[in-house]
């Protein structure tokens, strides 16, 4: 299979197309004062700049981000394998080419065959996208293996986090893991900061069962309850001690629409 170079999708629409905006942008959204953490995991939401990009980067300027990462995101769009994974070539940012760690995707796929190779599932996702950015603003060097979740099935979001752990175990060295998620949506912002923060309450307790029960049967329209629920299982473990909000929005912090509005949450798992 030739590797693949993978052109933004949504560059110009969720984030600045010309890159000198986009790093006079990213800088914007890093918190200053922040103290850098080496992290197991985080969650970290993917809408437009404009919106969740100081959420964003108040997470990133937390972490010192390894040379290795793996990238889990919803799949939005409903195209492709509902478990997608990249393995080949690089992604394309105004920032730059991003590089697909083959070996690191390779040892994954070993561990959890379930998952296909498919770009498809990736070429128009814009929720692992627009975390490329920061990471590339953070660590140049950064390589990482993207991840579609197109399953709301525990059991595989389960297995899936726990052959991340295994792969990671054996490798014996640092890998961020990454879920890519926005909070709820479209509902009043009282309605959904109450219903998110059940959600980030289980979240801050490594619970990742507890996070699943609760968005099934709260209704809490989390797009990346998948990724988060298989981060949650391999950070836990990986031996996890602490977690921590770093940041919680709505739209409506930024639009003033109140009445309809989606959350955004940034959390590390160290």
């Amino acid at each position: 299979m030739a590797p693949t170079i993978r052109p933004p999708a949504v560059a110009g629409r969720f984030y600045p197309r010309d890159p000198d905006q986009l790093r006079a942008d990213l800088r914007s959204y890093f918190l200053p004062g922040q103290k850098a953490l080496h992290t197991l995991g985080c969650v970290v939401p993917h809408a437009g700049y404009v919106y969740s990009g100081h959420v964003a980067g108040a997470v990133y300027a937390r972490l010192v981000p390894p040379t290795r990462c793996i990238l889990m995101c919803p799949n939005h769009t409903g195209v492709g394998q509902p478990l997608a994974i990249m393995s080949l070539g690089a992604w394309q940012t105004p920032l730059g080419q991003m590089r697909i760690d083959s070996a690191l995707a390779d040892a994954v796929k070993r561990r959890f065959p379930l998952l296909v190779e498919d770009a498809e599932a990736h070429r128009a996702e814009h929720a692992a996208e627009v975390q490329l950015p920061f990471l590339q603003i953070k660590n140049p060097d950064c390589s990482f293996v993207p991840i579609a979740l197109g399953t709301g099935r525990y059991e595989v979001l389960h297995a899936l986090g726990e052959a991340i752990a295994e792969t990671l175990q054996a490798m014996g060295e640092p890998v961020l893991v990454i879920a890519s998620s926005d909070m709820n949506h479209y509902e009043n912002d009282t309605i959904t900061r109450h219903k998110d923060f059940k959600a980030i309450e289980r979240i801050l307790v490594n619970d990742a069962r507890g996070l699943f029960d609760v968005v099934m049967n709260e209704d809490i329209s989390m797009c990346g309850f998948g990724p988060t629920v298989a981060m949650l299982t391999a950070v836990r473990r990986l031996g996890a001690t602490g977690t921590e909000l770093v940041k919680y929005a709505t739209s409506g912090d930024i639009s003033g629409d109140r009445e309809r509005v989606v959350g955004y949450a940034g959390i590390v798992v160290r």
